[in-house]
């Protein structure tokens, strides 16, 4: 019963991954990773994104998601960083940089290889130097092409 159930939610969960239409940190973040993002957010738009990424509840979302996805590549790659889905890939990496960078704009991509690109907008230097650093902790990560830039918010 507990395989049954664990292979009901992993598809729902696939499935749903399946219906996403990119990984983003942001509903303003860019639609592809090759579109420089030149617009600021209004401080109103940064002020909010940082509330809601900077929640416990949301941090412990991403973190659980981040974990989840481990796990299920444990179980079907036999813990192997090797032939991770580029789609699992991205995806957790935009979870980690939601969780850590709240005030980024950013799209993530990643390819068989696991080569990440990661582009966008981040309000200072110290986001922007984050973003390789936190993108390596995800398994399956073996090179960050990080394409986004500092953007100061309106105020």
């Amino acid at each position: 019963m507990n395989k049954l159930t664990f292979f009901l939610i992993s598809g729902l969960l696939i499935f749903t991954a399946a219906c996403d239409n990119g990984a983003r940190t942001s509903q303003t973040a860019p639609n592809n990773t090759n579109v420089s993002q030149t617009e600021t957010p209004t401080a109103q738009e940064t002020q909010e994104a940082k509330q809601d990424a900077q929640s416990e509840l949301r941090r412990r979302q991403l973190n659980q998601d981040i974990r989840a996805r481990e796990q299920r590549n444990n179980t079907f790659n036999e813990g192997s960083a090797q032939n991770r889905n580029p789609d699992n890939i991205a995806s957790e990496v935009r979870s980690k940089l939601e969780a850590n960078i709240p005030r980024g704009s950013l799209t993530v991509e990643a390819d068989k290889g696991g080569v990440v690109t990661v582009s966008g907008t981040v309000t200072n230097e110290q986001e922007l130097a984050k973003i390789e650093r936190l993108a390596k902790e995800i398994k399956g990560v073996t090179a960050v092409n990080v394409k986004a830039t500092v953007v100061k918010p309106k105020t």
